[in-house]
Parts: structure tokens; sequence; C-alpha cells
């Protein structure tokens, strides 16, 4: 199975990265790489993360890397990681937003 990452999960890494490298630039290239890391070995073991409480019938899983959430979910032949947030972002607006 192969890992995929949506133009929106792309620009949550840079923006992560951005963020951290205000700070500490150096930390900011090992964090990402780190987090990269950590959403491929997704690839081994897809399900082994749950499915977001509240939205299971979505198919929409959640890996937590440090403060950040890792969303994603799993198709027949790859993972697509839908987006990296801060645990502290509402992320049912960003996920899930109500029609209407």
């Amino acid at each position: 199975m192969i890992v995929v990452f949506t133009d929106a999960a792309q620009a949550d890494i840079e923006g992560i990265g951005d963020y951290i490298a205000r700070d500490n630039p150096r930390r900011a290239m090992t964090f990402i790489a780190e987090l990269i890391a950590h959403c491929r070995q997704l690839a081994d073991m897809p399900r082994a993360f749950a499915l977001v409480p509240r939205y299971e019938h979505t198919g929409v899983r959640r890996l937590v890397h440090g403060n950040h959430l890792v969303f994603y979910r799993v198709g027949a032949d790859k993972v697509e990681i839908l987006h990296i947030l801060n645990g502290a972002q509402d992320f049912e607006a960003v996920l899930f937003p109500k029609n209407g």
C-alpha cells in the first residue's frame, strides 16, 4: 500500500514547518521529517488507528504525532493523508464543514 498526501496535507506540512522555523529552523526540518516518516508507516498498518468518533461513516481515521493530528482515509490500494492539524484546532470545522 502506498501513502499519498493531498494538496491540503502538503500545505498543512508547509505551514507547520514555517511556524516551527520562526523559532528553530533546524528543529522545523527534523520535525517535518519525523512527521512524514510517521505518516509513511501507515502503509504497513493503515487500520491500526481509530476512526474519528461521530464521523465513522466517513472512513476518516486519526493518528497522533506529538501535538498534531494526522487525518487519513484508507483506500483499496493507498492511504490518503487528508490533513495534518494542530490538536488545538477545530478539526471538525476543517474536515466536516456543515452544509448550509
